[in-house]
């Protein structure tokens, strides 16, 4: 019965057929609607395309909804159900103004198109919605009429008996036959699906009555249809009867959606005849999926087409329009040309001489950092240990001018792994009297952080090291290494004098404070502790 309720849905265009001519005095638009008219659906969808097109160049939102409605019922009607939905979506997007009665006739028209390609796709409950939705844009009591009655039919394919009556008691109140007919001939069926013992057939013979006499095709199909159902489980010779007279009715009128119903029927109830009726079944079927097929592809190549050439055209508008600036452009290119080097210049040479600066203090900060500390380290070892290693001694003092060497070429040298420098230069204060600890001091400790941030630790550990070797008196010395997804912990403790009060920072302590607060860390003295000195360190890593 797909073509019945398309006709219903042509019935909400005509509706308001006088005010749109009024409203989209359109070239393409009136165009497209002289196709519709004469049903050459193709074409029509192709004209309100272009119609949308203009209309979007002039911001004529009714317009474009109107033109996205036509197009959407037509795509539809043509078993396009999906992409029915979709053009009625992007038209709702553009009827904002809910007020107006041209507006509401559209939306009234778009949510029925929507409720009746869900239908289709027997999504009962989104179909349901959309009908209701419509319901709160329609007007005119005839078309409110009419949507009751489909509210209903939608109600009986969803078994819900008694709501479907009371839409359709509703729609008795219609004054146009043809609608007067279909509300009569569902109501039939919804009170006998509701009660066996209630009889029909009164009505349904009324309803095919006044169909055959105003000679309403699509109509007369559906009271057969529905009369052949009705006598399916009591007499198949009659149910057969009206499968026939449905496929007759259906063949003169051209109508495949009602022959496929017809043929369905008859392959049931007619077995003498079945391979006949299945071949026949079979080949209206295929015929019609492959132009239910074709029509979708059509429409979708439709609306790239024009969608393709108008993005030519705005690349073409584009490209003039480029063409049209160079010129301008470049006179500006030359006016502020010579102002933006003059002033690039200067900044550069400001930029130049800041580097000079900063290179100077790096360097100057290198050369305490890497030799002064450097040589004290030595200096330590030798006053420290028992037996002098002269070459070993050599060797570091060696290592001492590489780095000062390498900071005179301004480059860092090959690196070692962090780990093992920090584990050397702790152990490098190890001698009879003083005993180094390292706790967790692994590679994975210092993965992914970068240079500037392990110099810095580096020499805040050593600044700590040279602080315990002047003033603590410490026997043993101990680090612990952390690592946690946001930080890095250091902890140092020593068992020597410790600092009595409120430590106060001089030389070292305070480098070493100034430095874990260059890469964002904390240091924390503990001088609470029973004996000796804990400092806590941390610092994000990243």
């Amino acid at each position: 019965m797909k073509r019945l309720f398309f006709f219903i849905l042509i019935i909400f265009l005509f509706s308001c057929k006088k005010e749109n001519k009024i409203l989209h005095n359109n070239y393409n638009y009136q165009k497209a609607r002289v196709f519709r008219e004469a049903n050459e659906k193709d074409s029509a969808f192709y004209y309100y395309n272009l119609a949308k097109n203009d209309f979007l160049k002039t911001s004529d939102s009714l317009g474009i909804g109107n033109s996205l409605v036509n197009m959407a019922v037509i795509q539809t009607g043509k078993g396009d159900f999906f992409g029915g939905i979709e053009s009625s979506l992007e038209a709702n997007k553009f009827l904002k103004k809910q007020n107006d009665s041209a507006y509401r006739r559209a939306l009234s028209t778009n949510y029925n198109n929507i409720g009746l390609a869900y239908h289709f796709l027997k999504e009962f409950e989104r179909s349901s919605s959309n009908y209701i939705t419509a319901l709160e844009y329609i007007d005119n009591e005839e078309d409110k009429y009419l949507c009751y009655n489909n509210i209903g039919d939608l109600l009986i394919s969803q078994k819900k008996y008694d709501s479907a009556k009371a839409y359709l008691n509703k729609a008795l109140a219609t004054t146009d036959s043809a609608t007067f007919s279909k509300v009569i001939n569902n109501l039939a069926k919804a009170k006998y699906l509701k009660d066996k013992n209630y009889n029909p057939l009164p009505e349904l013979f009324q309803a095919l009555h006044i169909r055959e006499r105003s000679d309403d095709a699509l109509g007369r199909n559906s009271s057969f249809e529905t009369l052949s159902t009705y006598y399916l489980d009591k007499d198949n010779n009659v149910s057969l009867f009206f499968a026939k007279c449905m496929l007759q009715s259906a063949l003169e009128n051209k109508l495949p959606d009602d022959q496929i119903t017809a043929l369905k029927r008859i392959v049931t109830l007619d077995s003498d005849h079945y391979l006949q009726n299945f071949k026949k079944l079979d080949s209206i079927n295929d015929h019609l999926q492959t132009t239910i097929s074709r029509h979708k592809n059509q429409f979708a190549s439709v609306r790239y087409d024009v969608e393709q050439k108008n993005a030519l055209n705005q690349k073409l508008k584009v490209d003039n329009f480029k063409k049209n600036i160079g010129l301008l452009s470049l006179g500006l290119l030359l006016i502020v040309g010579t102002f933006y080097f003059k002033k690039r210049k200067k900044r550069l040479e400001q930029e130049k001489e800041l580097e000079v600066k900063n290179t100077q203090l790096r360097l100057s900060k290198k050369v305490h950092d890497v030799v002064a500390n450097g040589i004290y380290q030595v200096m330590t070892k030798i006053e420290n240990q028992e037996e002098f290693d002269r070459n070993k001694a050599l060797d570091e003092l060696e290592f001492v001018y590489e780095k000062s060497r390498d900071i005179s070429y301004d480059k860092a040298g090959e690196e070692k792994e962090f780990s093992k420098e920090i584990s050397e230069l702790i152990a490098s204060f190890n001698n009879a009297t003083v005993k180094t600890f390292t706790a967790g001091n692994n590679p994975a400790i210092w993965e992914n952080l970068s240079p500037a941030i392990k110099e810095e630790v580096y020499q805040i550990i050593r600044e700590l090291m040279v602080n315990m070797k002047k003033h603590s008196r410490a026997s043993h010395v101990a680090f612990k290494f952390e690592r946690t997804d946001k930080e890095v912990e250091i902890q140092y403790k020593d068992n020597g004098i410790g600092i009595s009060g409120e430590p106060v920072f001089q030389n070292g302590l305070q480098n070493t404070t100034s430095r874990i607060e260059a890469i964002s860390g904390t240091i924390i003295f503990d001088t609470k502790i029973e004996k000796g000195l804990k400092v806590n360190l941390s610092f994000p890593v990243s």
